[in-house]
């Protein structure tokens, strides 16, 4: 039997492709027969639609989800969650990813795009409070635009595109082309630069 797993944080949720009829859709075309969604944070394992497609998957089942930061947005959680149902004998197939095993190299990978999931919500949290802490010291006050991705993202990226194209790496992690050719041109000049003064100083 082939399950349809999909998520959104709130009801209103539609940015990248991410609303639950996007996911919906998908799932379809991907062939799952039955579809259980949630609308919940996916910071918390403990949600209802969830919690019931778990109950009664099988050996030998498939779980379908559009991409891995809808199982959860917490790389112990999500990792766990799909380590375990692989070791049950369920199929957990992410549809930019392909159907996931236990293998070592598997593992890191998947552990790796969820760290950019952690990462993005992270930032928003943080993000959020600071706007709230800032406001209330000054109303008048208007913050300039902070970058999109942490430089930590960036170099898991950079280290994705070692074995993966940019294409693939954009539409794993969500950073554009171009982002990840500046990265990787400022790496380069980061590192003429401290060759230079190596040898200036010898």
């Amino acid at each position: 039997m082939k399950y349809g797993y999909a998520r959104v944080s709130t009801k209103g949720q539609a940015a990248d492709g991410n609303s639950l009829e996007n996911q919906i859709e998908l799932l379809e075309k991907a062939g799952a027969e039955i579809i259980y969604k949630d609308v919940f944070s996916g910071t918390k394992l403990d949600r209802p639609e969830l919690n019931k497609l778990l109950k009664i998957l099988k050996p030998d089942d498939t779980i379908i989800i559009t991409k891995l930061d809808r199982f959860a947005r917490s790389i112990g959680q999500a990792s766990e969650l799909i380590t375990n149902l692989i070791d049950n004998g369920i199929k957990v197939e992410v549809l930019n990813l392909g159907v996931l095993d236990n293998s070592s190299v598997s593992t890191l990978f998947r552990n790796m795009l969820l760290a950019f999931a952690q990462f993005e919500r992270d930032m928003i949290v943080e993000r959020t409070q600071e706007g709230k802490a800032v406001a209330r010291r000054n109303p008048n006050y208007r913050e300039g635009r902070k970058k999109k991705y942490t430089d930590e993202q960036i170099k898991l990226a950079l280290k994705l595109l070692e074995t993966y194209s940019y294409s693939q790496v954009t539409e794993m992690t969500g950073i554009s082309k171009s982002t990840l050719i500046r990265a990787k041109k400022d790496i380069k000049r980061a590192y003429e630069r401290k060759t230079r003064s190596q040898k200036s100083s010898s």
